[in-house]
């Protein structure tokens, strides 16, 4: 199992960006959260299988389609433990 934090910019908040988020890695079986930064980015950390994660970061990439998705910056971060997917 690993986990990364992902930092997304770009048109990101107030396009339902962490609802998808929300329902992409919910449909991943990733555990972890979405919430919206106070500088407009959305921070997404998630934690599963590798290759969930990779196909929630290419997801990640294109975004909803109200989004314009300019950069999604990426760190591996120690496994949290969490149970499902929030957003905060």
């Amino acid at each position: 199992m690993a986990a990364y934090r992902f930092v997304v910019s770009g048109r990101v908040q107030g396009v339902g960006y962490r609802y998808f988020a929300l329902k992409e890695a919910q449909a991943l079986g990733l555990a972890g959260y979405a919430r919206n930064l106070d500088d407009g980015r959305v921070e997404v950390v998630a934690e599963g299988a590798d290759s969930a994660l990779a196909s929630l970061e290419g997801r990640l990439k294109e975004g909803p389609s109200f989004a314009r998705v300019e950069a999604v910056e990426k760190a591996a971060t120690a496994d949290r433990g969490d149970q499902g997917f929030h957003i905060r």
